[in-house]
Formats: structure tokens, sequence, C-alpha cells
């Protein structure tokens, strides 16, 4: 059986990464189902690994070919930015820059397919920008390190998936830009991702913008009509499951009981808040349309817990089985 590279970049170091990402390389099964390097700091993820009592031992190297892919042994490909005793939960430029670092090594890799998905620790945005590197989020990081025009954000919780045709622009920004080509190619990359996992024709919902969907041009100015009922005669004309505008105050709740495999959110608090009240802790953020696999835990770096080893490190775990299980499929 095929044993997937996932590459976990070790997001901002201030931050709860470094312990999560331990925590998750200590469990049992992890190894016998892909084979795991860390892009980040060999000395950060010893001092986080102290602080969560891990027993694990951090192996420096340069290169994948040089890692061990072994039980008890993290391999890190160690950029050496941060240094020893660097303080946790305080924003820093440094660590900002650094978590940037970490994602353009993966990039590089991954574009040289020496690896097969990129699982991401969380980063700080505000950290980010104070480091030079002005992108609202991984997301749109990964699209200009890849060269990718458009990708999507899709969440992954427990009994719901979402993926979002706007994410992080205002709420007028984004009703200007949604229309039929966009929300069609959105439907579009959820439908081939879930294909790909493995979901035969999956049902999607489609949610309208106004509340209850417009109730038919009672609310709002026409914008079901005009931007998303195009797209989604588009998509059914292909034989695809996809049912919409529906209004999003009962469309999660259907979802969730299994009416539908996927939703399709217009902006961003639409679709983030029933997926963080369903799992934060499970839940799992996926970039969709990249060259890669990318999954990412669903939280942030939590500088208000940070340094003192309590992070929980579920939404970690389930991010690297399901980049395993992606990255296993296309292989």
């Amino acid at each position: 059986m095929y044993l997937p590279i996932i590459a976990i970049t070790m997001g901002d170091a201030a931050g709860v990464g470094p312990e999560v990402v331990m925590k998750s390389l200590g469990t049992a099964d992890l190894y016998q189902r892909c084979r795991p390097v860390v892009i980040g700091d060999a000395g950060r993820l010893r001092e986080a690994g102290a602080l969560v009592g891990s027993r694990l031992t951090v192996h420096v190297i340069t290169d994948v070919d040089q890692a061990k892919f072994e039980a008890g042994t993290v391999d890190c490909i160690d950029l050496g930015l941060i240094p020893a005793g660097h303080p946790f939960g305080q924003l820093s430029a440094l660590c900002g820059h650094a978590a940037y670092c970490y994602i353009e090594r993966a990039v590089q890799l991954a574009m040289a397919q020496r690896i097969d998905a990129i699982c991401t620790a969380p980063l700080n945005k505000e950290a980010l920008h104070a480091g030079g590197h002005l992108f609202p989020g991984h997301t749109e990081m990964l699209a200009q390190l890849t060269g990718t025009p458009e990708v999507s954000m899709m969440l992954v919780a427990p009994k719901l998936r979402v993926i979002h045709v706007t994410t992080h622009i205002g709420l007028l920004d984004a009703i200007r830009k949604i229309e039929p080509g966009l929300v069609g190619r959105t439907i579009d990359r959820g439908y081939q991702t879930l294909v790909r996992s493995g979901i035969g024709n999956p049902r999607i919902g489609v949610c309208g913008i106004n509340p209850h969907a417009g109730e038919n041009g009672l609310f709002g100015c026409g914008e079901e009509e005009e931007k998303i009922i195009p797209a989604v005669k588009a998509q059914q004309a292909l034989g695809r499951s996809v049912e919409g505008p529906l209004p999003a105050d009962t469309l999660f709740y259907r979802a969730a009981r299994g009416d539908f495999d996927l939703v399709v959110a217009m902006y961003h608090d639409q679709g983030h808040g029933p997926v963080k009240v369903m799992g934060l802790e499970a839940g799992v953020n996926i970039t969709v349309g990249l060259p890669v696999i990318r999954t990412s835990v669903d939280h942030g770096t939590a500088f208000d817990i940070a340094g003192k080893g309590i992070a929980d490190e579920g939404s970690m775990l389930e991010a690297l089985r399901q980049a395993i299980g992606l990255a296993t499929r296309r292989a």
C-alpha cells in the first residue's frame, strides 16, 4: 500500500501549531498510514515537545530524502528561523515571516512532486502582515505561490461539508463579486473533490444570498435569479444532483442530517458559522483547486493558551486524515 508523504508546516511558532504537531505525531498508528515530515524549526518543536510531555525525538534534515519516517521520530526540515526561548502567545513579525517561509518551502517540494500533500498548522494574519507578507490567509498565499488563478475554501466538520464562493472580503464586496460563472466553478470544484474522495454523484445544496433565498423576489434585488440560478441550472444540465438556491437557515440543518453531501455558501460567515458550531475541534480546512492537496486545522493560533501544553490536536489529526485520504486516492 502506498504511504503518501505529507508535509506538515509548523505555522506561527508563537501559537499552538508546534504543540499540536508534536501531539499529533505521537499518535500510534499515524506512521502506518502516511510518511509525515515537518517543515519548521527543530528547536521550537523540541520546546513544544517538552511542554506537552512528548517523548518523540526530533530528527533534523535538510531534504525529504533524509527522513526516517519512523514512529517515535519527528523528521523536521529545519529552517532555523526561531531563536531559542522565543515567547509563546505573543504576536511577532519574526514568527509571521517564518510561517510564510514554511509554506513557501512546502510549495516548492509539492511543485517538484517530492511530497503528496501539505497539511498546515495555523498562522496569525496580523503576524503574517507584520512580517511583510500581505495575504488574507493560507488560501490566498497558496494560490499565489502555486500560480493558481482561482481556488475555493472547503470546510469539513462532523456531518457537514461547506465550500465557499467568496471568503476573505467584506459582505458588500462579496455580493458584488458573486456571479454565475464563479458560482458554477465553485460547485464544480466541490463536486470534483467529493468524487475524488470516494463519494459518487454527491448531493449538493446551494445557499441563497438573501433571507429565505429571496422568497421569490420579496427580499433583495433579484440576486438569486441573476447570480445563482443560472449556475445551478448549468450544473443540473450536466446530470449532477445540485439543488438551490435554498434558504441558508434550514439548508445547513438539512445537510447535517444527511440530505446533502456538500453545501455551497455564498460568503465567509454564512459557511464558517455553522461549521464551527458543528465541530471546531475536529474541523478541517481544505483548499480546493490547487495543483497539490492542502488541508489545515480549522482553528487559529490560540495565543491565549499557546505555550501551556493544553492545545487540542483533534483538528490536526483530522486534517492529516483528510490529506492521507485525498493523496492516496490521487496516487
